[in-house]
């Protein structure tokens, strides 16, 4: 391949991960997976906003080292190619994973997570960690518990209360009656 082609494909890959803001990242290995395979994977992935490229390691080490990534450098031998995107890397890993136990020869080499770089098995870790949406859930939970926990002995207090008075207001009617 000449300079002028490697220049040209090199100045996509930083466009892509300028223009897509891929700053978190996993690497995988598809090599050996069916053709088939490989078609199904991505279209399930696309419709997640999940994408899944393969990348010349020498090419992609450069674009990212333009836009100081440099370290990821290292996740690069063999062949490979990145999964960003999703709603975090955490959905990423989640599917990724999934579809490394249906295709046996699919592998998760790393990641690179907020300038980090996470080797297989840490990367393999963040599958079992919960979603944005579940953290945003329990942080909703959180934040709810001490004012629904207020208003439930409000309530009860104010029940017995009122179960008093009631109580008081009938022993009244039955000796006026």
């Amino acid at each position: 391949m000449s300079k002028y082609v490697k220049g040209l494909q090199q100045a996509e890959l930083e466009k892509r991960i300028a223009e897509q803001s891929v700053r978190d990242f996993l690497v995988i290995s598809i090599k050996g997976v069916a053709g088939t395979d490989n078609n199904q994977m991505r279209g399930e992935l696309r419709q997640k906003g999940i994408r899944l490229f393969v990348v010349k390691n020498s090419l992609f080490r450069k674009a990212l080292a333009k836009h100081g990534m440099d370290s990821a450098g290292v996740l690069f031998n063999g062949p490979c190619a990145i999964a960003y995107g999703g709603d975090s890397i955490v959905e990423v890993a989640k599917e990724v994973s999934a579809w490394a136990r249906k295709l046996e020869p699919l592998e998760i080499k790393g990641a690179f997570l907020e300038g980090s770089v996470l080797d297989a098995s840490a990367a393999g870790q963040l599958a079992k960690m919960p979603s944005r949406v579940e953290l945003q859930g329990r942080l909703a939970s959180a934040a709810m518990a001490p004012g629904s926990r207020l208003a439930g002995t409000i309530a009860g207090v104010a029940g017995v209360l009122a179960g008093c008075i009631k109580a008081i207001v009938d022993q009244g009617e039955k000796k006026a009656a």
